[in-house]
């Protein structure tokens, strides 16, 4: 599966989440180091998800950047 993923700049670090999956957060001091604590909190996540029963949410979430005159 391959779910969208907003990574934002924190006053002393990163922070992620994704969309789809309420509640999958992480931080990381670096974008890389965010990149790898996401993936594995959505590992986390879905096995808690399949491990209590509750359907896994398929990603739906489109990401796409808009160009606006500054």
């Amino acid at each position: 599966m391959r779910y969208a993923v907003v990574i934002e700049r924190a006053e002393n670090n990163y922070s992620a989440y994704v969309p789809d999956l309420p509640g999958c957060v992480a931080t990381g001091a670096t974008v890389e180091d965010t990149e790898t604590q996401i993936r594995e909190a959505i590992e986390f996540h879905i096995a808690g998800l399949r491990e209590d029963g509750v359907p896994i949410p398929p990603p739906s979430s489109r990401v796409d950047y808009v160009e606006v005159a500054a």
